[in-house]
């Protein structure tokens, strides 16, 4: 089912120029813009791939307490008709870009992602695509605060987190999966991130996958390696100093390692270079 809710142009134009946003120095610029761009990453699951389906990506103002107000800044070609991700493959600084649009300056209070039911999952062990059920309520979209004010003339860039590990979750014994999207919302202009390149083993053995954390207040930021390149890229990361950990898992014949004292600023990216894994 690929439902969605078109808004007529006169209520469009409405809830785009009279409700969307409100400046917060009541100076009468609402001609004044920004430009918004959405992009999904993924943190790493046990599967082989997890496919999920996007319909739009809408936004709204923060003044604006009850549901109304939404206006889509979704890419033209995939609203209405959704496209499928597999999210197993924005990992080392891959990502989608879901949208890009200019809109008017102002507050930014919430992104809704809107997902379609074309979701499934495939197990490691080969099996087939077996469908993701996600609940009723996700028709009407994930509701994720933000709570932005967005300057004329900048570009703002959102990264949005899919967890697969807690967003995939098996229905008891019944071989069912249903997908309860966890989501990590945050900009590149309020944090950093790390990227860096594992080059050993090489080449990679069969199966070989290594998962890329750091700890942070309230919990942990986590990415896979990418495993053809070796990369990988922690995104939304807090301005902070951190030890990154690489564990390519407890029955690896590779040791886990630290990389200590990387500094993240906001707004950049932090190399840490080439990493060999050695064996235990």
């Amino acid at each position: 089912m690929k439902n969605i809710k078109f808004y007529a142009l006169s209520l469009f134009v409405i809830a785009f120029v009279s409700l969307f946003f409100a400046r917060c120095d009541n100076n009468n610029d609402s001609a004044q813009t920004s430009r918004v761009t959405v992009r999904m990453v993924d943190a790493p699951g046990d599967y082989d791939e997890v496919n999920v389906e996007v319909l739009d990506v809408l936004i709204k103002n923060s003044l604006n307490s009850d549901d109304q107000g939404w206006v889509s800044i979704g890419d033209e070609t995939q609203v209405g008709e959704g496209k499928i991700y597999n999210l197993l493959e924005l990992t080392g600084g891959v990502n989608a870009l879901l949208a890009d649009n200019l809109v008017p300056s102002g507050n930014l209070g919430q992104i809704r992602l809107l997902l379609g039911d074309e979701n499934t999952v495939v197990l490691k062990d080969g099996t087939e695509e077996i469908p993701l059920r996600t609940p009723s309520a996700q028709q009407s979209g994930l509701k994720l605060k933000v709570n932005q004010t967005l300057e004329a003339g900048k570009t703002y860039e959102f990264l949005l987190d899919f967890d697969v590990e807690h967003s995939v979750v098996k229905a008891g014994g019944s071989g069912n999966y249903n997908l309860h999207p966890v989501i990590r919302v945050s900009t590149k202009e309020n944090t950093g991130g790390i990227k860096g390149k594992i080059t050993s083993p090489s080449p990679f053995p069969a199966g070989f996958a290594v998962s890329v954390s750091i700890p942070v207040e309230g919990g942990t930021i986590e990415t896979a390696m990418n495993t053809d390149t070796g990369e990988f890229q922690l995104n939304g990361v807090p301005a902070g100093t951190y030890t990154v950990t690489l564990d390519p898992g407890a029955t690896s014949l590779y040791a886990v390692k630290t990389i200590a004292n990387v500094v993240v600023v906001n707004g950049a990216i932090t190399d840490v270079g080439d990493q060999a894994l050695v064996l235990k």
